[in-house]
């Protein structure tokens, strides 16, 4: 079977609605690209992808407003490439004179359990499968990841452990809401243009079930 089951859990999470263009909004719950990303966070090769499934709440969703200082600028790739040609460059971003205050509305407290489906997607994979769930299997087991999972932000640190390790698991909370459009995941087969794909989320009983989702690009 190449069906995996992870409870994540943290402090603070932020699945950001790309509608949002200024101020940081979260959605209800945890996207599957998200969810596909602390897949991928603890095993990620080129001759497998994750499909996620199943997403279950497990704790109540609960709100917190936060005020941030961020910088309003990134550092310029042209600078970069410049300056590794020269040598030398200025490259520095200098916070005092490029910070911007801004509001952010996250999620606080959150706790899901997700399922995803390890898909072969080269030969080597195809001949076999079992090299790669059992590679999976052991570093999700010992807690080792490629980088830090996180939920939706980088600076919110996913906690993680597979869910047939948990005793006595949780239930997903009772409560059943129409959670609108909500991102899907990015397409990139087209690399220089990937256009993002939605669908209509449905939550029930805590439960968001994937596998028949209609997915819009």
């Amino acid at each position: 079977m190449n069906n995996f089951c992870l409870e994540v859990s943290g402090d603070f999470a932020c699945f950001t609605r790309p509608e949002m263009k200024v101020e940081r909004v979260s959605y209800d719950v945890m996207t599957p690209s998200a969810a596909r990303a602390v897949f991928e966070a603890i095993l990620w090769k080129p001759a497998i992808r994750w499909e996620v499934r199943k997403i279950e709440v497990l704790n109540p969703i609960r709100w917190i407003s936060v005020r941030r200082n961020e910088v309003a600028s990134k550092a310029s790739v042209r600078n970069a490439q410049a300056a590794m040609g020269a040598g030398r460059g200025n490259l520095a971003l200098y916070v005092e004179e490029d910070r911007q205050q801004r509001a952010g509305l996250f999620l606080r407290d959150v706790a899901y359990r997700i399922h995803a489906d390890l898909v072969p997607v080269d030969e080597d994979a195809l001949k076999n499968p079992a090299k790669y769930r059992e590679m999976f299997q052991r570093r999700a087991e010992k807690g080792q990841c490629v980088n830090q999972p996180y939920l939706g932000c980088r600076e919110f640190a996913a906690r993680f452990q597979l869910a047939a390790a948990v005793a006595n698991a949780k239930a997903p909370i009772a409560e059943t809401r129409d959670l609108g459009w909500m991102l899907y995941d990015m397409d990139f087969s087209a690399a220089e243009d990937p256009k993002p794909k939605f669908f209509r989320a449905q939550m029930q009983s805590g439960v968001v079930d994937l596998s028949a989702a209609q997915v819009m690009g």
